[in-house]
């Protein structure tokens, strides 16, 4: 299935307003000190204000020629005493608002991880893993970088704006409207800006996403680069997708500097204007020299913050984006969930039927052939039910019908009796263990990978099923590695062979003590005398748990109780290896299909383990 990749906003995508509303529930504990880190901010923005307007009295008051020295130095302590102050006050803002955004943002980081734990696996088929983890881990940290700093600052240099500006005309209205004036083409530069920017910024951080799992891939799949000599254009690749993202980081920050250099020049503008005004005002008497310092002095105090708006409102933006994202996965529903009122079997026998059970994938055309339709098949308790036929015809997706990795679409799948969507959803995947063809094993110990799935147990007796799976599934080589079951293997196990991650991951379902076990072709690594050692060893160790398997191999068709034949999305016939020989001639090709794939392997790999 393809992956989701990154693109633009589509024409629904929600305010301003309204996605920053949704962070109320989270924002809404640590709001005291948010608030308190505010007044910090407002406070130690009104302080520097204060500053000009000593400076206007040091001038109309001090310097002139009854004035007296000792004025001087009170206007000094005085401003610096308010510099002080200001410090004191950026510092206490930091204390407040730090510890809580930082919080924030590990609280929804953990709800973000526990969401995609319970989100079915048709969903992480289509995403990126790169996509879910820049909206983990990047965006959030923008959110953080925002509440804490962002936020605040942005509205603390509104108001400080809007209060210079009342300095401003308290001491001249001609003066105060020849800087406002300045604000009607920056508000109409804003608004073109804000699309423009945050268009940029989604576009931007989808890029990001696509390019983290492009060097996810390469890292998981290096093996198989460098055995095809495909580095090259593996590179070439990831060159194109780094070179797109760095031209739209590019756009992204000349639209900001463009936005930055018109919110500069304007007020810059105005000054001199104000300047020409000014001294014309001063010479005519009807503005003193002090009022005309200080209005100089506010209009430095404020180019500040005039000039931090539009970074800040660029990192608004972008914080916009950055959830936008994040909520777009939060929204997802969780299709596959536990029943409101869960049933429990009275008797956990392992009785395994699945009753006109039929499957589509969810990005299936409607009117496409469904993978499976109409199976009916009854697994006896302890009995072992292997699941043959042609590639393609649906046999590992009818596995993950038992365990609720996908949910059928007609019909119904029951154990012991139930339907497995009235069941709660932990004690149905603790009933049932699953082993997977293609290996998925964790950076961790050994002995935590095997014991991943297995009852909460005292550590005495943990250690024994550690034990006895190890043992089952033919993994006694573990204990000859450096630091035996304890040590800690590489990302996806691969610093193991293929035959080694197989059984690992098959005393791993061995240790959940399952009353179903599932298998999808979990010793195709196995060389024929192993994988007969590991299934009479599963026979007596799980003696009594229902086991279906999909085998790709005859040794493996041969061991089982009995076979059931799956042809064109149907259960074509059930029966012991030997009564489907005789009378099913579509067994007997997919059999002989199956020993002539079986040869060829051999014949490649002299009939080792892989």
């Amino acid at each position: 299935m393809a992956r989701q990749q990154g693109h633009s906003p589509a024409a629904g995508t929600p305010t301003l307003r309204k996605t920053f509303a949704r962070l109320g529930p989270f924002v809404k504990p640590i709001l005291p000190r948010l608030f308190c880190g505010f007044l910090c901010a407002l406070a130690a923005g009104l302080v520097a204000l204060a500053i000009p307007q000593v400076l206007a009295t040091l001038v109309n008051d001090v310097l002139h020629p009854e004035g007296k020295s000792s004025a001087v130095w009170y206007a000094v302590a005085l401003i610096g005493g308010l510099g002080f102050l200001e410090a004191l006050l950026v510092f206490l803002r930091r204390q407040f608002v730090i510890t809580p955004a930082a919080r924030l943002e590990t609280q929804l980081r953990v709800r973000f991880y526990a969401h995609l734990q319970q989100l079915p696996v048709a969903f992480h088929e289509r995403w990126g893993s790169g996509q879910l983890l820049s909206r983990s881990m990047s965006d959030l940290s923008l959110l953080r970088r925002w509440l804490a700093f962002g936020a605040l600052m942005l509205v603390v240099s509104t108001v400080t704006v809007i209060a210079g500006l009342s300095l401003m005309f308290s001491a001249s209205w001609v003066l105060g409207a020849i800087y406002l004036a300045g604000a009607i083409p920056i508000t109409i530069k804003a608004f073109h800006f804000r699309s423009n920017y945050r268009a940029a910024s989604r576009l931007s951080q989808d890029q990001a996403g696509d390019l983290a799992t492009a060097v996810e891939e390469s890292v998981h799949g290096i093996r198989v680069i460098k055995a095809f000599g495909r580095g090259r254009h593996m590179y070439d690749g990831f060159n194109s997708q780094a070179k797109q993202l760095r031209d739209t980081e590019v756009s992204k920050a000349k639209t900001l500097a463009g936005f930055i250099l018109f919110v500069v020049a304007i007020p810059e503008t105005t000054l001199g204007l104000g300047l020409a005004a000014g001294l014309w005002l001063t010479a005519q008497g009807d503005l003193s020299v002090g009022a005309l310092v200080a209005y100089f002095a506010t209009a430095m105090v404020l180019a500040g913050p005039v000039e931090n708006m539009g970074m800040l409102m660029g990192m608004t933006l972008t914080t916009k984006t950055a959830l936008d994202r994040h909520f777009e996965v939060m929204d997802t529903q969780n299709t596959i969930t536990s029943p409101v009122s869960p049933v429990t079997p009275t008797q956990r026998r392992g009785e395994l039927e699945l009753r006109n059970v039929a499957f589509r994938f969810p990005d299936t055309a409607q009117d496409a052939t469904p993978t499976l339709r109409c199976i009916n098949l009854l697994v006896r308790p302890g009995e072992t039910m292997a699941l043959v036929g042609m590639t393609g015809t649906g046999k590992s997706t009818l596995l993950q019908l038992v365990p609720r990795l996908y949910d059928a679409t007609g019909g119904q799948v029951l154990i012991d009796g139930i339907d497995v969507r009235d069941r709660d959803l932990i004690e149905l995947r603790q009933d049932v263990a699953v082993a997977f063809e293609d290996t998925i094993l964790f950076s961790s110990s050994i002995r935590e990978n095997v014991l991943l799935g297995a009852p909460e147990y005292e550590k005495e007796k943990l250690d024994a099923l550690l034990d006895e799976a190890i043992d089952t599934a033919q993994a006694s080589f573990a204990r000859t590695l450096p630091e035996s079951l304890d040590t800690v293997i590489g990302e996806e196990g691969l610093s193991l062979s293929g035959g080694q991650r197989q059984r690992i991951a098959l005393a791993r379902a061995i240790a959940a003590k399952p009353r179903v076990l599932v298998l999808d072709d979990p010793l195709s690594a196995l060389d024929v005398r192993t994988e007969e050692a590991v299934t009479q060893k599963l026979r007596s160790t799980l003696a009594g748990t229902t086991t279906l398997i999909v085998a790709h191999r005859p040794s493996t068709v041969a061991l089982a109780d009995r076979v059931a034949l799956l042809k064109d999305g149907e259960i074509n016939d059930v029966g012991t290896h030997s009564e489907l020989l005789g009378r099913n001639e579509h067994y007997r090709y997919v059999i002989a299909s199956l020993e002539d794939e079986e040869s060829n392997i051999i014949s490649l790999t002299g009939g080792t383990e892989a």
